[in-house]
């Protein structure tokens, strides 16, 4: 009777056992640090930001300037000039605004630049970390820099592993 018992407990427990996911961990930030692409592709990314933001500065100094013109020759002009003036400015002002929105809105000309330069060197980093995660048995992978991680014990990092995966050597960088 007492075999009858244990056995079927024995084996409810190496399923449970068998169940059990192999978690991993790694830091993209980290990662990413790592790759001198993304370094560069971040300086091309700052680059063409910083432009196109001077360039709508200065059209938005462009607009201000007009605007205090207009207000100092408001009262020498007539009525059609001064509509003809606040109909300019506003133009002036509309075209600024969707310049900025062009370049920086969602889906503007920053973000396709971006997703450009940076996509192809996170979906590499995506299938180094699928490969480790193959090669390991590895059930589950979190991201430490996008998920709010509380504790995590340093034997559970896969990141210098990744970071090996995609050809390059860990540890120059400071975590």
């Amino acid at each position: 009777m007492k075999k009858y018992i244990i056995l079927p407990i024995f084996i409810v427990m190496l399923c449970v056992t068998a169940k059990a996911q192999r978690l991993s961990y790694v830091d993209s930030e980290y990662i990413l640090k790592h790759i001198p692409e993304y370094s560069s592709a971040q300086k091309q990314l700052n680059a063409s930001a910083q432009k196109w933001q001077s360039d709508i500065d200065a059209k938005f100094v462009e607009v201000e300037k007009m605007r205090k013109d207009f207000q100092a020759d408001r009262v020498l002009l007539t009525d059609d000039m001064k509509k003809k003036r606040e109909a300019a400015i506003s133009e002036k002002e509309k075209e600024t605004n969707d310049m900025q929105q062009q370049k920086f809105g969602y889906e503007g000309e920053l973000y396709k630049e971006k997703l450009r330069l940076i996509k192809p060197i996170q979906d590499k980093v995506a299938k180094a970390v699928e490969e480790y995660a193959n090669s390991e048995s590895i059930d589950m992978v979190v991201d430490k820099s996008t998920v709010t991680l509380l504790f995590a014990r340093p034997n559970f990092d896969a990141t210098n592993q990744v970071i090996v995966k995609l050809g390059y050597k860990p540890g120059t960088f400071a975590k």
